[in-house]
């Protein structure tokens, strides 16, 4: 059970307090959060913190772009460990030899300026990071939402390209203190109950309301030390789900036997929160009452205890079938017809990723599948260990060749499951996946094509269950099954004789390897004194996620031709986007820009045109910039919006050059409507101002807001990008 309080506490040597003699501003020094962003805040004032960065980590839908960027603002060399994956555009089937081509890239940049570059199936981003990278007390930034190594006492934030650039060029990461919300755990996790369980029951309980969006969630109490590192990676990596910043978890001698277990008994340190400490909110965690749970279509808030999912199969699955036709009209999804006497059969089953892909996962799975099998049916299982070394520990120890008797087929490392480049199910497939998310499209079916499938999020535990029982949905606590202990040995030769180890020592000399696909970022204008945009995509669902607004899947071939990529903008929900921007550019639409213009008694000298959007909440989900910078490259230059669902998505908003304008009250706006800033530079400078809408041949002027901005950001936004930004630096 999850009990959520939205007050503040005191954490006084162990025990909850709702008051203490110790002042709040004195007692939050007692988190453990405040000790690490304190160690690397380059700021002196109140409130705002500029961090300096441990390290930093990017895979090949990422770093290209981020190095690119880096090189035309200047970049020499990597001033921190930078480590390249390649875990996510590993699909060569897709697009030529353009993957591998950024592979290569990759490589020769890891050589020229000096960085940690990992090939492709040796390690899934994030576990490598915890293998290699993390540390106590360390900050680490990574250009992938799930950038999180709170449970090895490692502050973690995924965030878009352009921040990483910022650490690149020895820049900070500016974000206003965030709030610490206390997650107090206690109990003791019941036998079939697995880290995604407890994950899944956590985001169901915060996400909604938005409780600790842009929050540090710091993990603290008796219930820790029963559960192993790996069960509490597992629970640690989903936080992104609950929107929160970063997070931290207390460590202990199991830590430390990690960091020793992985050679690195140097990098551990107890965490702890001091005698006395006071936290913003509090979240109580008991883990005996947590349940096999299911994470429902289209997102992992949308769950409930596989129980309650059993009893009431039918009438879920008709809500389900629902949301479908809302979201895709004329796409028909039937998920009835597939429960029976027996209960619901599901088509698919996948453990992968950095969230199911670990060895105790697989190990537990292993067990649950001994001495059974997935049958010869329809009903298929994969498996992907998240990186080599655990791959092979899996081999020594039998488990994987158990896995591949009971009819599981074991790949190697890679993310693809998680985002739509790997095991797309088939039309009208339900797949069930302990990955991370799930939501529309996420596991690669293209309803524009009349094409749709499903995921459910579950357990590796309750997903083996359900294959043994030949697919039909089963928790693991249904069902009876020993478990072997199982040491973990981790060979560190595995790595040392495939990953390139450069960091500190560049070699400039080198050259960059690009690809034909390779491309430079095209001309980004600077901001003019007057913007009229057109808006493009008007969208009022209550949110709107990165993969809708940049799809994943088989687009990552393309995240290193900007303009080719950007012809994927929002195909997946508003297939008309990109040919309405690109209509902007016509003799006729310029002209109907200059009309709009002179009855806003606008200066076209002076003026910028371009599109814009107006969505609800924009940009819940991946970190990915391309979700902004795609936009930007098709002339966008602004997102209206009621609220950005994520900081990630409003700082990649930022760093591209868009006016990030929030206004709480209703709209009633259309695609081919217009929005007018009479002083750009005002609004900036103001963070916030008065702005025109022209909606069937009305006139109606607002206030919105830009919210929070740095002078670096406000510079930005006038300079238009930041790479401009970089450039104008250079040239002063």
């Amino acid at each position: 059970m999850i009990t959520v309080k939205k007050q503040g506490v005191y954490l006084v040597d162990g025990k909850l307090l709702d008051t203490c003699d110790i002042d709040k501003e004195t007692a939050k020094k007692g988190t453990i959060a405040y000790g690490i962003l304190s160690a690397h805040n380059k700021s002196k004032e109140s409130g705002k913190l500029r961090i300096s960065f441990d390290a930093l980590v990017s895979h090949d839908i990422t770093y290209v772009g981020i190095i690119q960027t880096a090189r035309a603002s200047g970049l020499k060399e990597f001033p921190i460990p930078y480590a390249l994956t390649n875990c996510h555009n590993s699909l060569c089937a897709v697009g030529g030899t353009i993957n591998e081509d950024d592979h290569v890239f990759g490589l020769s940049a890891a050589k020229k300026y000096g960085g940690i570059y990992v090939p492709a199936n040796q390690a899934v981003i994030h576990q490598y990071a915890r293998e290699t990278l993390a540390g106590c007390g360390k900050m680490i930034l990574g250009s992938d939402s799930h950038t999180r190594y709170g449970a090895l006492g490692t502050m973690a934030i995924g965030e878009g390209g352009p921040e990483l650039v910022k650490q690149l060029l020895k820049n900070t990461y500016d974000v206003p203190t965030p709030d610490v919300i206390l997650v107090h755990v206690t109990g003791k996790v019941k036998k079939g109950v697995g880290p995604h369980d407890v994950a899944i029951a956590l985001v169901k309980a915060v996400f909604k309301d938005g409780y600790v969006k842009n929050k540090i969630l710091e993990f603290v109490g008796d219930g820790i030390g029963d559960l192993s590192v790996d069960f509490r990676n597992g629970i640690d990596v989903m936080t992104t789900e609950t929107t929160c910043l970063s997070s931290i978890w207390q460590t202990d001698e199991k830590v430390e036997k990690y960091y020793e277990i992985h050679g690195r008994r140097q990098d551990y340190k107890q965490l702890k929160p001091l005698s006395v400490a006071y936290y913003d909110g509090l979240i109580e965690l008991e883990l005996d009452k947590i349940e096999p749970m299911i994470a429902l279509p289209f997102h992992p808030s949308n769950a409930m205890t596989i129980r309650e999912f059993k009893a009431n199969a039918k009438e879920v699955l008709r809500e389900i079938e629902e949301k479908a036709r809302e979201q895709f009209p004329g796409v028909k999804l039937d998920l009835v017809s597939k429960v029976d006497q027996k209960g619901f059969l599901v088509d698919q089953a996948v453990i992968a990723g950095c969230a199911g892909g670990t060895y105790e996962n697989l190990c537990e799975a292993g067990d649950i599948l001994k001495g059974g099998y997935i049958g010869n049916g329809a009903f298929t299982m994969t498996a992907y260990p998240a990186s080599t070394p655990i791959e092979g520990q899996l081999f020594k120890n039998g488990v994987a060749y158990d896995l591949l008797k009971a009819g599981v087929v074991v790949k190697p490392a890679f993310c693809g499951p998680c985002f739509g480049a790997g095991d797309v199910p088939s039309n009208n497939g339900f797949s069930i996946r302990h990955t991370t998310r799930n939501f529309p499209n996420r596991e690669g079916s293209k309803p524009g094509n009349g094409q749709l499938s499903v995921v459910a999020l579950m357990d590796a535990r309750s997903i083996a269950a359900t294959a043994k029982a030949g697919g039909y949905l089963t928790g693991a606590d249904e069902i009876d099954y020993e478990t072997t202990p199982r040491d973990y040995t981790f060979d560190p030769e595995i790595y040392a004789k495939r990953v390139y180890q450069g960091f500190g020592d560049p070699h400039p000399q080198e050259n960059l390897i690009l690809g034909p696909n390779i491309t430079d970022w095209p001309t980004i204008p600077h901001a003019k004194k007057q913007l009229l945009a057109r808006f493009s995509s008007v969208i009022y669902d209550p949110v709107t996620t990165t993969d809708e607004l940049i799809p994943s899947g088989e687009t990552s071939s393309y995240r290193s031709n900007p303009l080719k990529l950007a012809e994927f903008t929002l195909s997946r929900r508003d297939p008309e986007y990109v040919a309405r921007c690109k209509d902007l550019s016509t003799d006729f639409s310029r002209k109907q820009l200059e009309a709009v213009l002179k009855i806003f008694g606008g200066d076209k000298e002076n003026c910028n045109f371009g599109s814009l959007i107006y969505a609800i909440k924009p940009g819940d989900g991946s970190a990915r910039e391309q979700a902004a910078s795609c936009q930007r490259v098709l002339g966008g230059t602004a997102n209206l919006c009621k609220e950005f669902a994520t900081k990630r998505y409003r700082s990649n908003c930022i760093n591209w050059g868009m006016l990030p304008m929030q206004y709480a009250g209703d709209l009633n706006i259309k695609p081919f409507d217009y929005l007018f800033v009479p002083d750009v530079f005002s609004l900036i400078d103001q963070a916030g101002g008065e702005v025109g809408i022209l909606s069937e041949g009305e006139i109606k002027f607002i206030e919105v807001s830009l919210g929070t901005l740095t002078q670096e950001e406000k510079q930005i936004l006038k300079d238009g990008c930041l790479m401009n930004y970089y450039a104008g630096l250079k040239t002063e």
